[in-house]
């Protein structure tokens, strides 16, 4: 196992450790989502500082466990590549994104939790710098190609925010909202090529 990034560890140790407090809280009322989920903008129960706050919160043990594995496989990639500052920064904003994109789209939403947008923003940024690095799903092994792999998990996004599946819960707009900020960012920036982002 290769050492894991400094930014990377401490995303996946906040996430887990927020993880066992939902938990340990989970019979009071559903204190810890009651705060930091983020919810619609016309519940009594939104707070701005949601737009962050959520994408360390998680539904469920295999809801965090897929986020924090693909954090874990792609985010020292790119915090490698670009530095711990960037890639903070590269990670909050695509987050922050998913969240706004939400809100606004799908303002129906009864509440989301996850890093999801966030992880579809490093995979969006993985697939335009390494188009041609070869992946494997878990339980396919076959070799799939960067540039048709992760935009393939973008289009069921998209078909899963149009079909409105009964008892999909999955926040579709978001993944897609955190997957075109990547984009938008990791384009300007190669574009530009600065060395550091603030």
């Amino acid at each position: 196992m290769r050492q894991l990034s400094p930014i990377v560890k401490n995303l996946i140790i906040a996430n887990v450790l927020v993880f066992f407090a939902q938990y340990l809280f989970k019979n009071q009322d559903f204190l810890i989502e009651r705060y930091g989920a983020l919810f619609p903008l016309g519940s009594p129960f939104f707070k701005i500082w949601q737009l962050v706050t959520y994408m360390f919160l998680h539904g469920s043990i295999m809801h965090i466990f897929f986020n924090m594995f693909s954090l874990f496989f792609f985010g020292p990639i790119l915090e490698n590549l670009w530095g711990a500052k960037r890639f903070f920064n590269f990670y909050i904003i695509c987050g922050i994104a998913a969240g706004v994109a939400q809100l606004f789209i799908d303002p129906n939403f009864n509440m989301a939790v996850g890093a999801s947008g966030a992880i579809m923003g490093i995979m969006a940024a993985f697939a335009y710098l390494f188009p041609n690095t070869e992946l494997m799903l878990m339980f396919i092994p076959v070799p799939i190609k960067a540039k048709y792999l992760i935009p393939g998990f973008m289009a069921l996004d998209l078909f899963g925010a149009f079909a409105r599946v009964d008892g999909d819960n999955v926040a579709h707009w978001a993944h897609l909202g955190g997957a075109l900020a990547g984009f938008i960012l990791v384009l300007i920036w190669n574009k530009t090529n600065r060395n550091t982002f603030y």
